[in-house]
């Protein structure tokens, strides 16, 4: 873990490449009493069936970016917008507001006490997201360390991963914009949550 160059912050973005930990980290941070807003799960709401992010989805890209019951085929549209970036931007055109607008909503419901945890995989690559947080708490770890843990989890072969790793930002992108760096570069969980528990106690001093 960096030394954070600023005091607890209100409103901490977190992020982090595929495979790096983050959602451990997220999760360590909503048991110690932060209200968590994740946009993942935000968008994956919004594009189950009958999410609000479906019908402009199907008007888009038709109903071949559909799954049989409805809901956005991911692997068809994964293929669809690493193969043309105007797709892509088309997507994010669709989800990016709405995510932004449900986020917003869930931060409200926070407590004037609680730090609000803004966890966003595409933060670094958002000069919307950067501007809503007070700080950056990147989770970092080696590009093979990714790899090998997405293999393990999800089944896709390490190619698959490859690609899905070389369309995010770079790790060195990811560090530039960090205040905080918690690397997560071993597999034990007890070394994570110690460096976790270093970084809580300097934002929660002693009395």
């Amino acid at each position: 873990m960096d030394r954070p160059r600023l005091a607890r912050p209100r409103r901490l973005g977190l992020t982090g490449g595929i495979g790096s930990g983050k959602s451990t980290v997220a999760a360590w941070l909503r048991e110690r009493g932060a209200h968590l807003v994740d946009t993942d799960a935000i968008s994956r709401q919004l594009t189950q069936a009958g999410g609000a992010g479906i019908a402009p989805i199907r008007e888009a890209f038709g109903d071949a970016a559909l799954t049989s019951d409805g809901a956005l085929n991911r692997e068809v549209m994964r293929e669809l917008v690493f193969r043309d970036p105007q797709l892509k931007a088309r997507l994010e055109a669709i989800l990016h507001p709405l995510i932004g607008a449900e986020a917003t909503r869930l931060a409200a419901q926070a407590r004037p006490d609680q730090m609000l945890v803004f966890d966003v995989p595409l933060l670094v690559e958002s000069r919307v997201w950067r501007a809503r947080v007070d700080q950056v708490l990147v989770v970092d770890c080696p590009p093979e360390r990714q790899v090998d843990r997405v293999m393990r989890r999800s089944g896709l072969t390490r190619q698959a991963v490859q690609s899905i790793i070389a369309q995010q930002v770079s790790r060195s992108q990811r560090l530039a914009a960090a205040d905080i760096v918690v690397a997560n570069d071993t597999d034990t969980l007890a070394d994570l949550h110690a460096t976790l528990e270093a970084l809580w106690a300097w934002w929660h001093p002693a009395a």
